[in-house]
Formats: structure tokens, sequence, C-alpha cells
């Protein structure tokens, strides 16, 4: 690798560890063996690479969760009813929470940093977008090159239900959802009020 993964990989181990808001440049520096001048070299800042390596680090914790029981994308088996498949990724997705509770953790750190840093919004708007598609397609099987629209609302609704259970996770690990806490209200969601 040349300096320029090393920083990313770096960078990514210190988002994990440290978080966003307490990252120096010579935390980075010193977790990838390269030197100061390098970052601005490549990444033109700090906050450039840290943003890049939020963003791949979200993506892993993405691709972590898209393996399927049989080891494919989840969104691959095409016989599966939605609601299986929807509890099917929520069990991957709350069942990851011990092992990528940092990803969790540094995922709330930087949504409550978007509103004061507009070049960390700036730089989430697009891989938001393709991040909800990914929802979209793994949870509820809906292809977006398919039906674009009914991926995007799919994606709108999955997105604001992840960042709820991750809250409740947080929180109160002990009251917070299980994948069949989801699905069965989703179930009463999708029945109404039985008329």
């Amino acid at each position: 690798m040349g300096h320029r993964e090393d920083l990313l990989e770096g960078a990514k181990r210190c988002l994990l560890e440290k978080g966003y808001a307490r990252t120096t440049a010579r935390d980075i520096v010193a977790a990838s063996g390269t030197n100061l001048a390098s970052i601005g070299y490549h990444y033109g800042s700090k906050e450039a690479l840290l943003n890049l390596a939020f963003i791949k680090v979200t993506e892993e914790w993405g691709d972590l969760l898209t393996d399927g029981p049989d080891g494919g994308a989840a969104g691959e088996d095409v016989t599966r009813a939605p609601l299986d498949q929807f509890r099917e990724t929520w069990e991957r997705v709350i069942g990851s929470y011990e092992q990528t509770r940092s990803v969790w953790q540094l995922q709330m750190e930087v949504i409550s940093r978007l509103d004061t840093d507009p070049e960390l919004q700036k730089a989430l708007a697009g891989p938001q977008r393709e991040g909800r598609n990914g929802l979209a397609e793994n949870m509820l099987g809906i292809d977006p090159e398919t039906d674009p629209e009914k991926a995007r609302v799919a994606g709108l609704f999955c997105q604001a239900l992840l960042a709820g259970v991750m809250v409740q996770w947080m929180m109160d690990r002990d009251s917070a959802p299980s994948a069949q806490d989801l699905t069965d209200g989703l179930k009463v969601v999708l029945e109404g009020r039985g008329q």
C-alpha cells in the first residue's frame, strides 16, 4: 500500500477507536506510519480524509450486513417472502451490535455534527442516497434499477427505522427491539386498525 491507502486505513482505525471529533492529524499519521504532509497532499485536509474514511467504514459495515444466509447478497434470493427477508436482515443488523458497536457510536457522533459541518453534510449526501437504495434492496428486496421511486421511499423508511433502532440499542439494549419485534410491528402497521 502507498501513503494514500495507509492514511485511509489509519483514519478508519482512528475513527473507530477515538471518534470523529477526537481524531487528530497526528493520530492518523501515527496509525498509518506516514507523515503530516501526506494528508494534505493526498486528501487536501484532515476533514476530507475523515469524511472519506467515515464513508468507507459505513460501506464496510453495510457489506458485512448484506451477506445472506447462503453467503450471497440478501437481495439475491427472490423466493423469500418479503417479511422473512426483512426479519433476516434485521437479525444480521441487530446480531452485529456487539461486533460493530464502535461503528454505531461513530454514526451517532457524525449525525450530531451535520448541522455545524457543511462539508461533512455535503460529503455524505450522495452516499446516503446510495445507502437508502441498498437498504430497500437488502431489507425489502426492491430493485432500485427496476423501480427507483419505490426503492427511494422504501429506503427512506428503512433508513429512519435503522437510525431509531440504533438509538434504542445504544440507550437501553434490554428493551430495544428484536428483529421479530420489528417484523411484528411492521405487520401491525400494514394491517392498520383491523378495518
